[in-house]
Formats: C-alpha cells, structure tokens, sequence
C-alpha cells in the first residue's frame, strides 16, 4: 500500500504465522502455535486503535484464533475472513466476511480458490480505507510515490485527468508540487502556489474535493 497510495507503511501491517521468511519459504506447523499467534499480537502493542483482521481458509487455525482473541481482549476491533458458511463459524469476532468459494479443485489444499477469494476481500477492504483517508480522487490514486519511471509517468496521466492540462503542463505542476500528485492537482485547478495549497490539503484531512470545495466558497 505504501508505494502505490503514498500511505505509512505502519498503518496497514502484515502479520504471518511463522514470520516473514514463512511468505517464501513453508514454516510447517507455525499455523498450529496459538502462543506465538498471542505473543505477535501484544509485540506489535495492539489497542483500541486498531482493528485486526484475521484470515484463515477454515476456522481451524490456533494462530488466527489467538490473535484475534488477544486483539479483542486489549480492546481492537476484529474482522474474521472465513471462507465457511457464516451460520458455521463459531470464532468470535466483530465482524465475519465469508467468501464461499466452494470445494478447491484438487482436494487437499486451501491455498487455491480460497487464498484468491481472500486476497479480493483484502483488496477491498484496504482500498476502501485507502479512499476513506482521502487517498483517492474520483477514481483516481492521487498519493502514489514516484519510485520508477512508470509512475512518473502515471502520476502526470492522473494531473491531465483530473485536471484537463496538457501533458507538459502536467509535468511543470509535479516538478513545483515536489512531486506530489495530489498538491499539483490542487495546484492546477486553482493556481496556487505549494505552501497555500498544503495549507488547504491539511486543513481538510488531505481531500482534494474538501479543500476545493472550501476555497471556490471562498472565492
């Protein structure tokens, strides 16, 4: 999330049974560790702040399990992604998404039709946020970082949208703006200078509809 929506990359963190190095290589039996699912929960400090949203194909999962037990206990809000019926689950949670994705193909395995139903209900559900933090114009990303030639190229695409400039003057705006696409926006539509077009963005939670609604009133 962070490179593509430009936000912190402590805000939306991924916690694995087995760590990190379980995403390329198989740690067998970490799912199976309810004491490691807790530990990892209170490590990272989790409180009423957060939400915690775990994920397993059935319900049998001793690490998901207690994580999300030790989230709800220090007071997190907790999501439960299942791909069960929902009249099946007894694993309490705040929330229950259940994406039904039927019998796997080959039996023997949940990392297939389930593993992909999930990654979609992930996909929303950090999108979603992403949009709620002002993240998003229209339909358009307008914090995505200039981290290789395409999303420099991306981020001009997105200034022309949004604002009908020409690809050149497109560029200008991002080079003044420091390459900050949603600045440059703002900067297009009301040829402002930066430092008074950051004011507005802050001022208004970073949402560009926000900010320019309140300065066409001004006007």
């Amino acid at each position: 999330m962070s490179p593509t929506f430009g936000s912190d990359p402590q805000l939306i963190q991924g916690i694995v049974a087995g760590g990190t190095v379980s995403l390329v290589q198989a740690q067998e039996g970490s799912e199976d560790n309810s004491e490691q699912g807790s530990a990892d929960i209170r490590e990272r400090g989790i409180n009423a702040r957060d939400v915690v949203c775990g994920l397993a194909a059935s319900q049998r999962t001793p690490y998901v399990i207690a994580a999300l037990q030790e989230a709800k206990k220090r007071g997190a809000k907790t999501i439960f992604i299942n791909c069960n019926p929902p009249g099946d689950i007894k694993v309490q949670a705040d929330i229950l998404i259940c994406p039904v994705p039927g019998p796997e193909v080959i039996m023997g395995s949940t990392r297939m039709k389930a593993g992909s139903a999930q990654k979609m209900v992930l996909n929303i559900l950090t999108t979603a946020v992403m949009i709620k933090s002002g993240k998003v114009y229209e339909n358009m990303m307008i914090d995505l970082q200039q981290n290789s030639k395409k999303l420099v190229e991306r981020s001009k695409k997105i200034i022309m949208i949004a604002t009908g400039v020409s690809y050149e003057q497109a560029q200008n705006y991002l080079i003044q703006a420091g390459g900050q696409v949603k600045s440059a926006i703002v900067m297009a539509i009301t040829n402002l200078d930066l430092k008074t077009v950051q004011k507005m963005l802050a001022e208004n939670d970073g949402f560009i509809k926000k900010a320019l609604n309140e300065w066409r009133s001004g006007k």
